[in-house]
């Protein structure tokens, strides 16, 4: 969902310069039933998309949206401040469960920046959720937390060991994620935590799995055997809702039914590979984070070279279903990114992009590794 045009966005804000914002007469329903539900992270993205999908739903009773700015959702009752705020408490005040969305997982933000808002949010989040008597509390981590690995099962089962490590963008801070939330019904008895792991998610998002179809070839590294498993937002809103609505609880996955072996998402999608042993891709991975002209770590690669298809039965079990296919997920992506040209995780410019077509992605990335040996020698002339 697109966000209104700054000027627009200002003169609202003068309209109502107030830092919390109740939801308009007109647009406000009676409903007697239903949870109250606040959403963190209300006002982008996927916290946005859930924002407004619940507000118009007869089984919620009252949103709850909190963000360090006010969105869009007029329905909403708003409340605007960093999710860190130990005053969170009391704007949950109310609520029957919080459905924590925010996080950053930009690939641009600084690593450590990233995993002190992460991991301090969610415990504040959960830490205040209990202290006010909510009853339940959503965390949305990644299907990436089982870890991409060679002998994964092809499909992994909901239940399988966590098998990731810290080495690809945000994993580690999932992980903490998920560590806080099986923690917190043990040291506040009454809150109960569910966790909702999407596979590749599609739909407005920039993240190193979507990045890798932004490529002129897809790469392959030799002798691995990817399978890849989407999610498409409107999929996780809908899963997100079951969980508000305390339809499903506990630790599940969603995505798309199924998953789509390599050889069938470069026919479908015209891309072709471009095969690489696995020591120089790994290696080339490294070094180009290592000094900079990469965001994504040589971990990341690994989620494109191994399994990690997951079983979405917890979620069939209650009567929910995907709406969309693979086919139809990685057809809305390739849509998507469309225009954008990426090599190695890096985005190019127009220049650099018509050369990466014109000479192929073996030239590009020679180009790369010609980048490193500039990075190198101006390291050395200081």
């Amino acid at each position: 969902m697109s966000s209104p045009d700054p000027q627009v966005r200002a003169a609202r804000n003068l309209a109502d310069p107030s830092p919390e914002s109740k939801p308009t007469k007109n647009s406000s329903r009676s409903r007697n039933k239903g949870p109250v539900v606040a959403v963190t992270g209300a006002a982008t993205g996927v916290g946005e998309l859930l924002t407004a999908h619940l507000a118009a739903s007869d089984e919620i009773k009252q949103v709850i949206a909190i963000d360090e700015r006010r969105g869009d959702v007029s329905e909403a009752t708003w409340h605007i401040l960093d999710v860190r705020d130990p005053a969170i408490a009391e704007k949950l005040r109310g609520a029957d469960v919080v459905v924590h969305m925010a996080l950053d997982l930009d690939l641009e933000t600084d690593p450590a920046a990233r995993t002190a808002y992460n991991v301090r949010g969610t415990q504040t989040v959960l830490t205040a959720a209990a202290a006010v008597g909510v009853h339940r509390v959503v965390l949305c981590t990644s299907a990436m937390v089982y870890g991409a690995l060679p002998d994964n099962d092809i499909p992994l089962s909901e239940e399988a060991e966590l098998r990731a490590t810290a080495e690809a963008t945000g994993v580690g801070d999932l992980l903490e994620i998920e560590r806080l939330g099986r923690r917190a019904p043990r040291a506040h008895p009454g809150l109960n935590v569910t966790v909702v792991r999407p596979t590749v998610l599609v739909g407005g998002t920039d993240t190193a799995l979507t990045r890798y179809f932004e490529s002129p070839r897809l790469l392959v590294v030799a002798g691995s055997r990817p399978a890849w498993q989407f999610c498409h937002v409107d999929d996780l809103v809908s899963a997100l809702e079951y969980a508000a609505l305390e339809k499903i609880e506990g630790e599940f996955a969603v995505g798309c039914d199924g998953w789509l072996e390599q050889e069938e998402v470069e026919e479908l999608s015209g891309v072709r590979r471009m095969e690489l042993p696995s020591a120089v891709a790994l290696g080339a991975a490294a070094r180009l984070h290592r000094i900079g002209l990469t965001p994504s770590p040589a971990g990341d690669l690994a989620y494109t070279m191994h399994p990690w298809v997951v079983s979405v039965s917890r979620l069939h079990d209650v009567g929910w279903r995907p709406r969309w296919t693979n086919e139809e997920v990685l057809a809305a992506l390739l849509e998507e990114v469309e225009g954008r040209h990426t090599v190695a995780g890096r985005r190019l410019g127009r220049k650099d992009a018509t050369a990466a077509g014109a000479a192929g992605a073996t030239v590009a990335l020679l180009g790369t590794a010609a980048l490193v040996r500039r990075a190198r020698k101006a390291r050395r002339r200081f």
